[in-house]
């Protein structure tokens, strides 16, 4: 069964032993699920609903509160892909790079693991390109999106920058220039670069020579 992907509908509290999820679609007992950086697991008791009961750190993670909307990634054990606690591993210095193209509002494909991908808006009409939430075997991953017009596109990513939810999803690019966003795969969330962090409403992002 391939990961999924859902987020919390209620916060959850450190003490708490469930957790509410907006979908428990391919929920099932023993299934793993993430929250920030908290592992938990599905407990026997469940069998229904969205009001999952969870065993909490699980992995040796710390448990932690977590606020609504916080992205929910769960899978079984096998689909989580990724180096063993204190293991080595050590990656190409050439990474491939592949390229997809859109002139129309839609959702981008993920590349493969150990992949790179460039995506081209095209044209000068509005895009709004749906970037699913990465694999954990995508981490790692740069993906950078350049329009080759000048138009308001709007990059919006399944469940935030960084998991940081709805309210953080979308960048909209200044309509009277081209643009380019580079983002990091990085814990199942894409990851923006900054320095300084951005906080607030972003609409227009400008940079300049200090």
């Amino acid at each position: 069964m391939a990961l999924a992907s859902t987020t919390l509908s209620v916060a959850c509290a450190v003490g708490d032993t469930s957790i509410v999820v907006a979908s428990a679609t391919s929920i099932a007992v023993g299934r793993l699920i993430v929250v920030d950086q908290e592992v938990m697991q599905v407990s026997a008791a469940w069998t229904s609903g969205t009001t999952i009961p969870v065993l909490r750190g699980r992995d040796g993670t710390a448990v932690v509160a977590h606020k609504v909307t916080a992205a929910v990634l769960h899978g079984n054990a096998a689909d989580f892909s990724g180096p063993a606690a204190g293991s080595v591993v050590t990656y190409p210095t050439v990474r491939p790079v592949l390229v997809q193209s859109y002139s129309a509002t839609g959702t981008m494909t993920l590349p493969p693991p150990g992949c790179d991908l460039r995506v081209i808006l095209n044209g000068t009409s509005v895009i709004t390109l749906t970037i699913p939430v990465p694999t954990r075997d995508l981490d790692g991953t740069n993906l950078v999106i350049i329009s080759n017009g000048a138009a308001a596109h709007v990059p919006t990513f399944s469940s935030g920058l960084g998991g940081a939810g709805s309210s953080y999803d979308a960048i909209t690019n200044n309509a009277t220039g081209q643009f380019a966003l580079s983002v990091y795969a990085a814990g199942g969330y894409w990851c923006i670069p900054q320095a300084p962090g951005i906080t607030g409403t972003v609409t227009n992002i400008t940079g300049g020579i200090n």
